[in-house]
């Protein structure tokens, strides 16, 4: 006190109770009460005052009940969740690792336990553990009840806290399959990598080698990390569910839980930030499972995949209620995919050609497509206005209005 915003020394007129009052104006109006030491000096023939107050090792600290975060030059009220979590992360702690009340050890599935255990087993031969005492060991069970991560990760039956919506659009409105997986987070995984893999391309690249090689719309790897990183570190207290996206040239990832506070798109890109898991419980348990490599590498690990098949780059956002991951197909796929269809076209209507007769199961097999496919196919050529049948589908014939 006694400076002004330019830095010049103004000074303050001093009581004999004016500095302890200040120190009890701090004290009485925090929680915990934090008590500032102070120090008067002269600068310039004027009287300053300094304050100093050692940061408090429980954050945050509140004043006249209130929590307050400062974003830029502006402070902004704290929500209840962003207390919690600062209070979690500072005694090193998360919301996963505590007890859930609402379940009991018969929510979940020893089963399950089990082939955790086998699969661990695998990297490190020296657990002996039974399931029971296996989760003690991790410390998911707490007077005799269940983790909030022991359930996610383990419980028996499908529940909404965990749901992830799927969906494979053929526009941003026509949505051609979508599903719902609501089961342990483990199981979740393959169930979300089986959805994308199943509504992706692939390409057979033809090498002159006994054995050809398969190109996907994306890389295989890098979607996984996405799939991962979406499940271990989605706020699983926001009502908000996981949403995967399929478009024909992009597959959207949201996430509810936004990025904390300290760090930003850029950081994610450049890996120079200090990784603090959301759910610690879930994400070490991953981690010693094989899933995680290193914390906080995720993001860094899908842009690297991406570049070195010189795809286009993923993009990141963060959202106040979440976080958006967006991945693009490469063009040359699209353009393949695009030449592909144009040369089942021509074939179909060299065939027709030939014999103006042919059924849809003989084009079948003389194009090698499935049915759906030589279905598509005609529908496409009708459309153009490129071929038309005349009669019924047993006894009729096709006709070619014009080449292409």
């Amino acid at each position: 006190m006694g400076i002004s915003d330019n830095g010049q020394p103004i000074g303050v007129n001093l009581a004999a109770e004016t500095v302890p009052q200040w120190i009890n104006e701090v004290k009485n109006k925090t929680a915990p009460e934090l008590i500032p030491d102070a120090e008067i000096f002269e600068l310039q023939g004027k009287n300053i005052v300094a304050l100093f107050v050692q940061e408090y090792p429980i954050k945050p600290v509140s004043t006249r009940g209130r929590y307050f975060k400062r974003v830029k030059n502006a402070n902004h009220q704290m929500t209840a969740t962003e207390v919690a979590d600062m209070h979690l992360r500072t005694i090193n702690s998360s919301w996963d690792t505590h007890m859930d009340s609402e379940h009991t050890i018969d929510h979940i599935s020893l089963e399950k336990v089990q082939k955790a255990i086998d699969r661990m087993r695998v990297m490190r031969s020296s657990i002996i553990e039974d399931p029971l005492s296996f989760l003690l060991k991790y410390n998911m069970l707490k007077d005799g009840r269940p983790t909030f991560a022991c359930y996610l990760l383990f419980k028996k039956d499908d529940c909404l806290i965990s749901t992830i919506e799927l969906g494979f659009f053929q526009n941003s409105i026509t949505i051609k399959d979508s599903t719902r997986s609501k089961t342990d987070l483990l199981t979740q995984i393959d169930e979300v990598m089986n959805f994308v893999v199943k509504h992706i391309n692939k390409e057979i690249i033809i090498t002159g080698k006994p054995q050809n090689t398969e190109r996907w719309q994306y890389p295989l790897e890098a979607l996984r990390e996405l799939i991962l990183n979406m499940i271990v570190h989605r706020d699983y207290r926001s009502s908000a569910d996981s949403i995967v996206k399929i478009f024909p040239d992009k597959i959207e990832f949201f996430n509810p839980g936004s990025l904390p506070d300290d760090i930003t798109i850029e950081d994610l890109f450049s890996n120079t930030y200090r990784s603090n898991p959301r759910n610690k419980a879930i994400a070490d348990f991953c981690k010693d499972l094989g899933l995680i490599e290193k914390y906080g590498s995720g993001i860094r690990r899908v842009v690297n995949y991406f570049a070195i098949e010189n795809r286009p780059m993923p993009q990141f956002q963060s959202q106040a209620s979440g976080f958006v991951a967006t991945v693009y197909a490469s063009e040359s796929t699209a353009k393949s995919r695009e030449k592909s269809r144009e040369k089942s076209r021509e074939k179909i209507l060299r065939l027709i050609n030939i014999n103006p007769t042919i059924t849809q199961k003989q084009l079948e097999e003389e194009t090698g497509l499935s049915r759906q496919g030589v279905e598509k196919n005609l529908k496409n050529l009708k459309d153009k206005h490129l071929i038309k049948r005349i009669g019924p589908d047993n006894g009729g014939h096709w006709e070619i209005l014009e080449q292409p």
